[in-house]
């Protein structure tokens, strides 16, 4: 199955269409700190009973938001910012790890990847130390990968791990097809195969297993709006299809690249900045 982002059991038919108009299932409620409040939510896990995992970033904390719930639960984080094993400053990205019954959450803030217990949220653990993390995913072997956007590269890690293994980029930053500008968000699918959201490239690369160098699967025709543009590419999913899902940052709208294509289709927002139900301001997470 795949643990980041899609359901084994409900898969999208190749030409799902989405409502234009959609509904708040967390926050929506101003800015700030409350429980039913979010402050720059960030990546998104979602579990297999619709539970929403938010990383949430201006306010430090990991929080969980179940199906049809008024307000949302803290499950990591939330003691302020900081870099005690209770704190966490500016996460990025939250997977749950049903084996272990934990969260791996990348504290972008404190170059390190936490685990934080599902069942005693009080303090967490370092899982990684020392890494520029920003995007997480897990594959069906529990290995988890990071993105490390400060070295243009993506390391696969197993438990115990104390380097982890070059998978994607680590060859500086450039706009060649084995190298990064920046890779923020990480997709892995049944077939081992990575797809990194290379903001600074404007694109969606595809990494093969054991692959020496990338295929660009959306965008990477300069920084734009137009069908076959992307603007500091986010969030990314991949469907059973292989068609990819990237949230269009600067582009306020998610868009999906089938494959082969050369332009993409935009599947919701797409109507200029706000905050009205068939509008998105800087979508991130998917």
């Amino acid at each position: 199955m795949f643990q980041k982002s899609i359901y084994p059991n409900s898969y999208f038919h190749l030409d799902t269409k989405w409502k234009q108009f959609g509904i708040t299932v967390a926050g929506g409620n101003g800015e700030g700190d409350k429980l039913n409040q979010l402050n720059l939510p960030e990546g998104i896990f979602i579990d297999d009973n619709e539970t929403i995992y938010i990383a949430d970033l201006g306010n430090h904390r990991i929080i969980k938001w179940k199906s049809n719930a008024i307000n949302g639960q803290i499950v990591a984080g939330g003691n302020g910012e900081g870099n005690q094993m209770n704190q966490l400053l500016y996460p990025t990205d939250v997977v749950v790890d049903k084996e272990y019954s934990s969260l791996i959450i990348a504290d972008w803030g404190n170059r390190r990847v936490m685990e934080w217990s599902l069942q005693d949220n009080t303090n967490g653990q370092i899982f990684i130390p020392f890494i520029n993390c920003y995007g997480l995913a897990m594959d069906k072997n529990g290995y988890v990968y990071v993105s490390d956007y400060a070295n243009y590269e993506v390391r696969r890690w197993k438990r115990g791990d104390q380097y982890g293994t070059l998978v994607a980029g680590g060859k500086e930053y450039s706009d060649q097809l084995n190298q990064f500008n920046s890779p923020r968000y990480v997709f892995i699918d049944e077939d081992d195969s990575l797809y990194v959201s290379d903001e600074g490239n404007d694109c969606v690369i595809k990494w093969e297993k054991d692959a020496k160098e990338g295929i660009v699967v959306a965008g990477k025709n300069d920084h734009g709006n137009s069908s076959a543009q992307l603007s500091n590419p986010q969030g990314v999913i991949v469907d059973q299809f292989g068609q990819i899902y990237v949230a269009d940052y600067h582009n306020d709208r998610v868009v999906r690249w089938r494959t082969g294509a050369s332009e993409g289709t935009i599947v919701v927002g797409g109507n200029e900045k706000g905050q009205q139900s068939n509008q998105l301001d800087c979508p991130s997470g998917l």
